[in-house]
């Protein structure tokens, strides 16, 4: 049951992605993964920052009741469908529980 939700939260991201990723010249694009921890939530952003302009960050969807292990799984689908660097928010002194790698070395300069 929880492949079936993996794969529409999949579709969802993708069908929101893909018509902002345009490709331009000397623009930088990425995907934020931030960890909601009053909520229980991981959110989803498309980030866009053309050369000396600002960022612009755009809330592509937030899954609701996953654990590590879910997440881990949902990361593996998602980077098979984009190349885009994923940047990960909130899960400083985390590790992921196939792997045990720590997620997050250190805060941003801005948590």
């Amino acid at each position: 049951m929880a492949a079936i939700a993996m794969t529409k939260d999949l579709k969802i991201i993708m069908e929101r992605l893909t018509p902002l990723f345009k490709r331009k010249r000397n623009t930088r694009y990425w995907i934020s993964l931030v960890n909601q921890t009053y909520t229980s939530a991981f959110n989803f952003f498309f980030n866009i920052q053309p050369k000396d302009q600002r960022q612009r960050s755009i809330p592509l969807h937030s899954l609701h009741g996953y654990d590590l292990a879910q997440l881990e799984v949902f990361l593996g689908l998602l980077r098979k469908q984009t190349q885009l660097t994923i940047e990960f928010v909130g899960f400083e002194d985390m590790r992921w529980p196939q792997t045990n790698r720590v997620i997050q070395r250190r805060a941003r300069l801005d948590e």
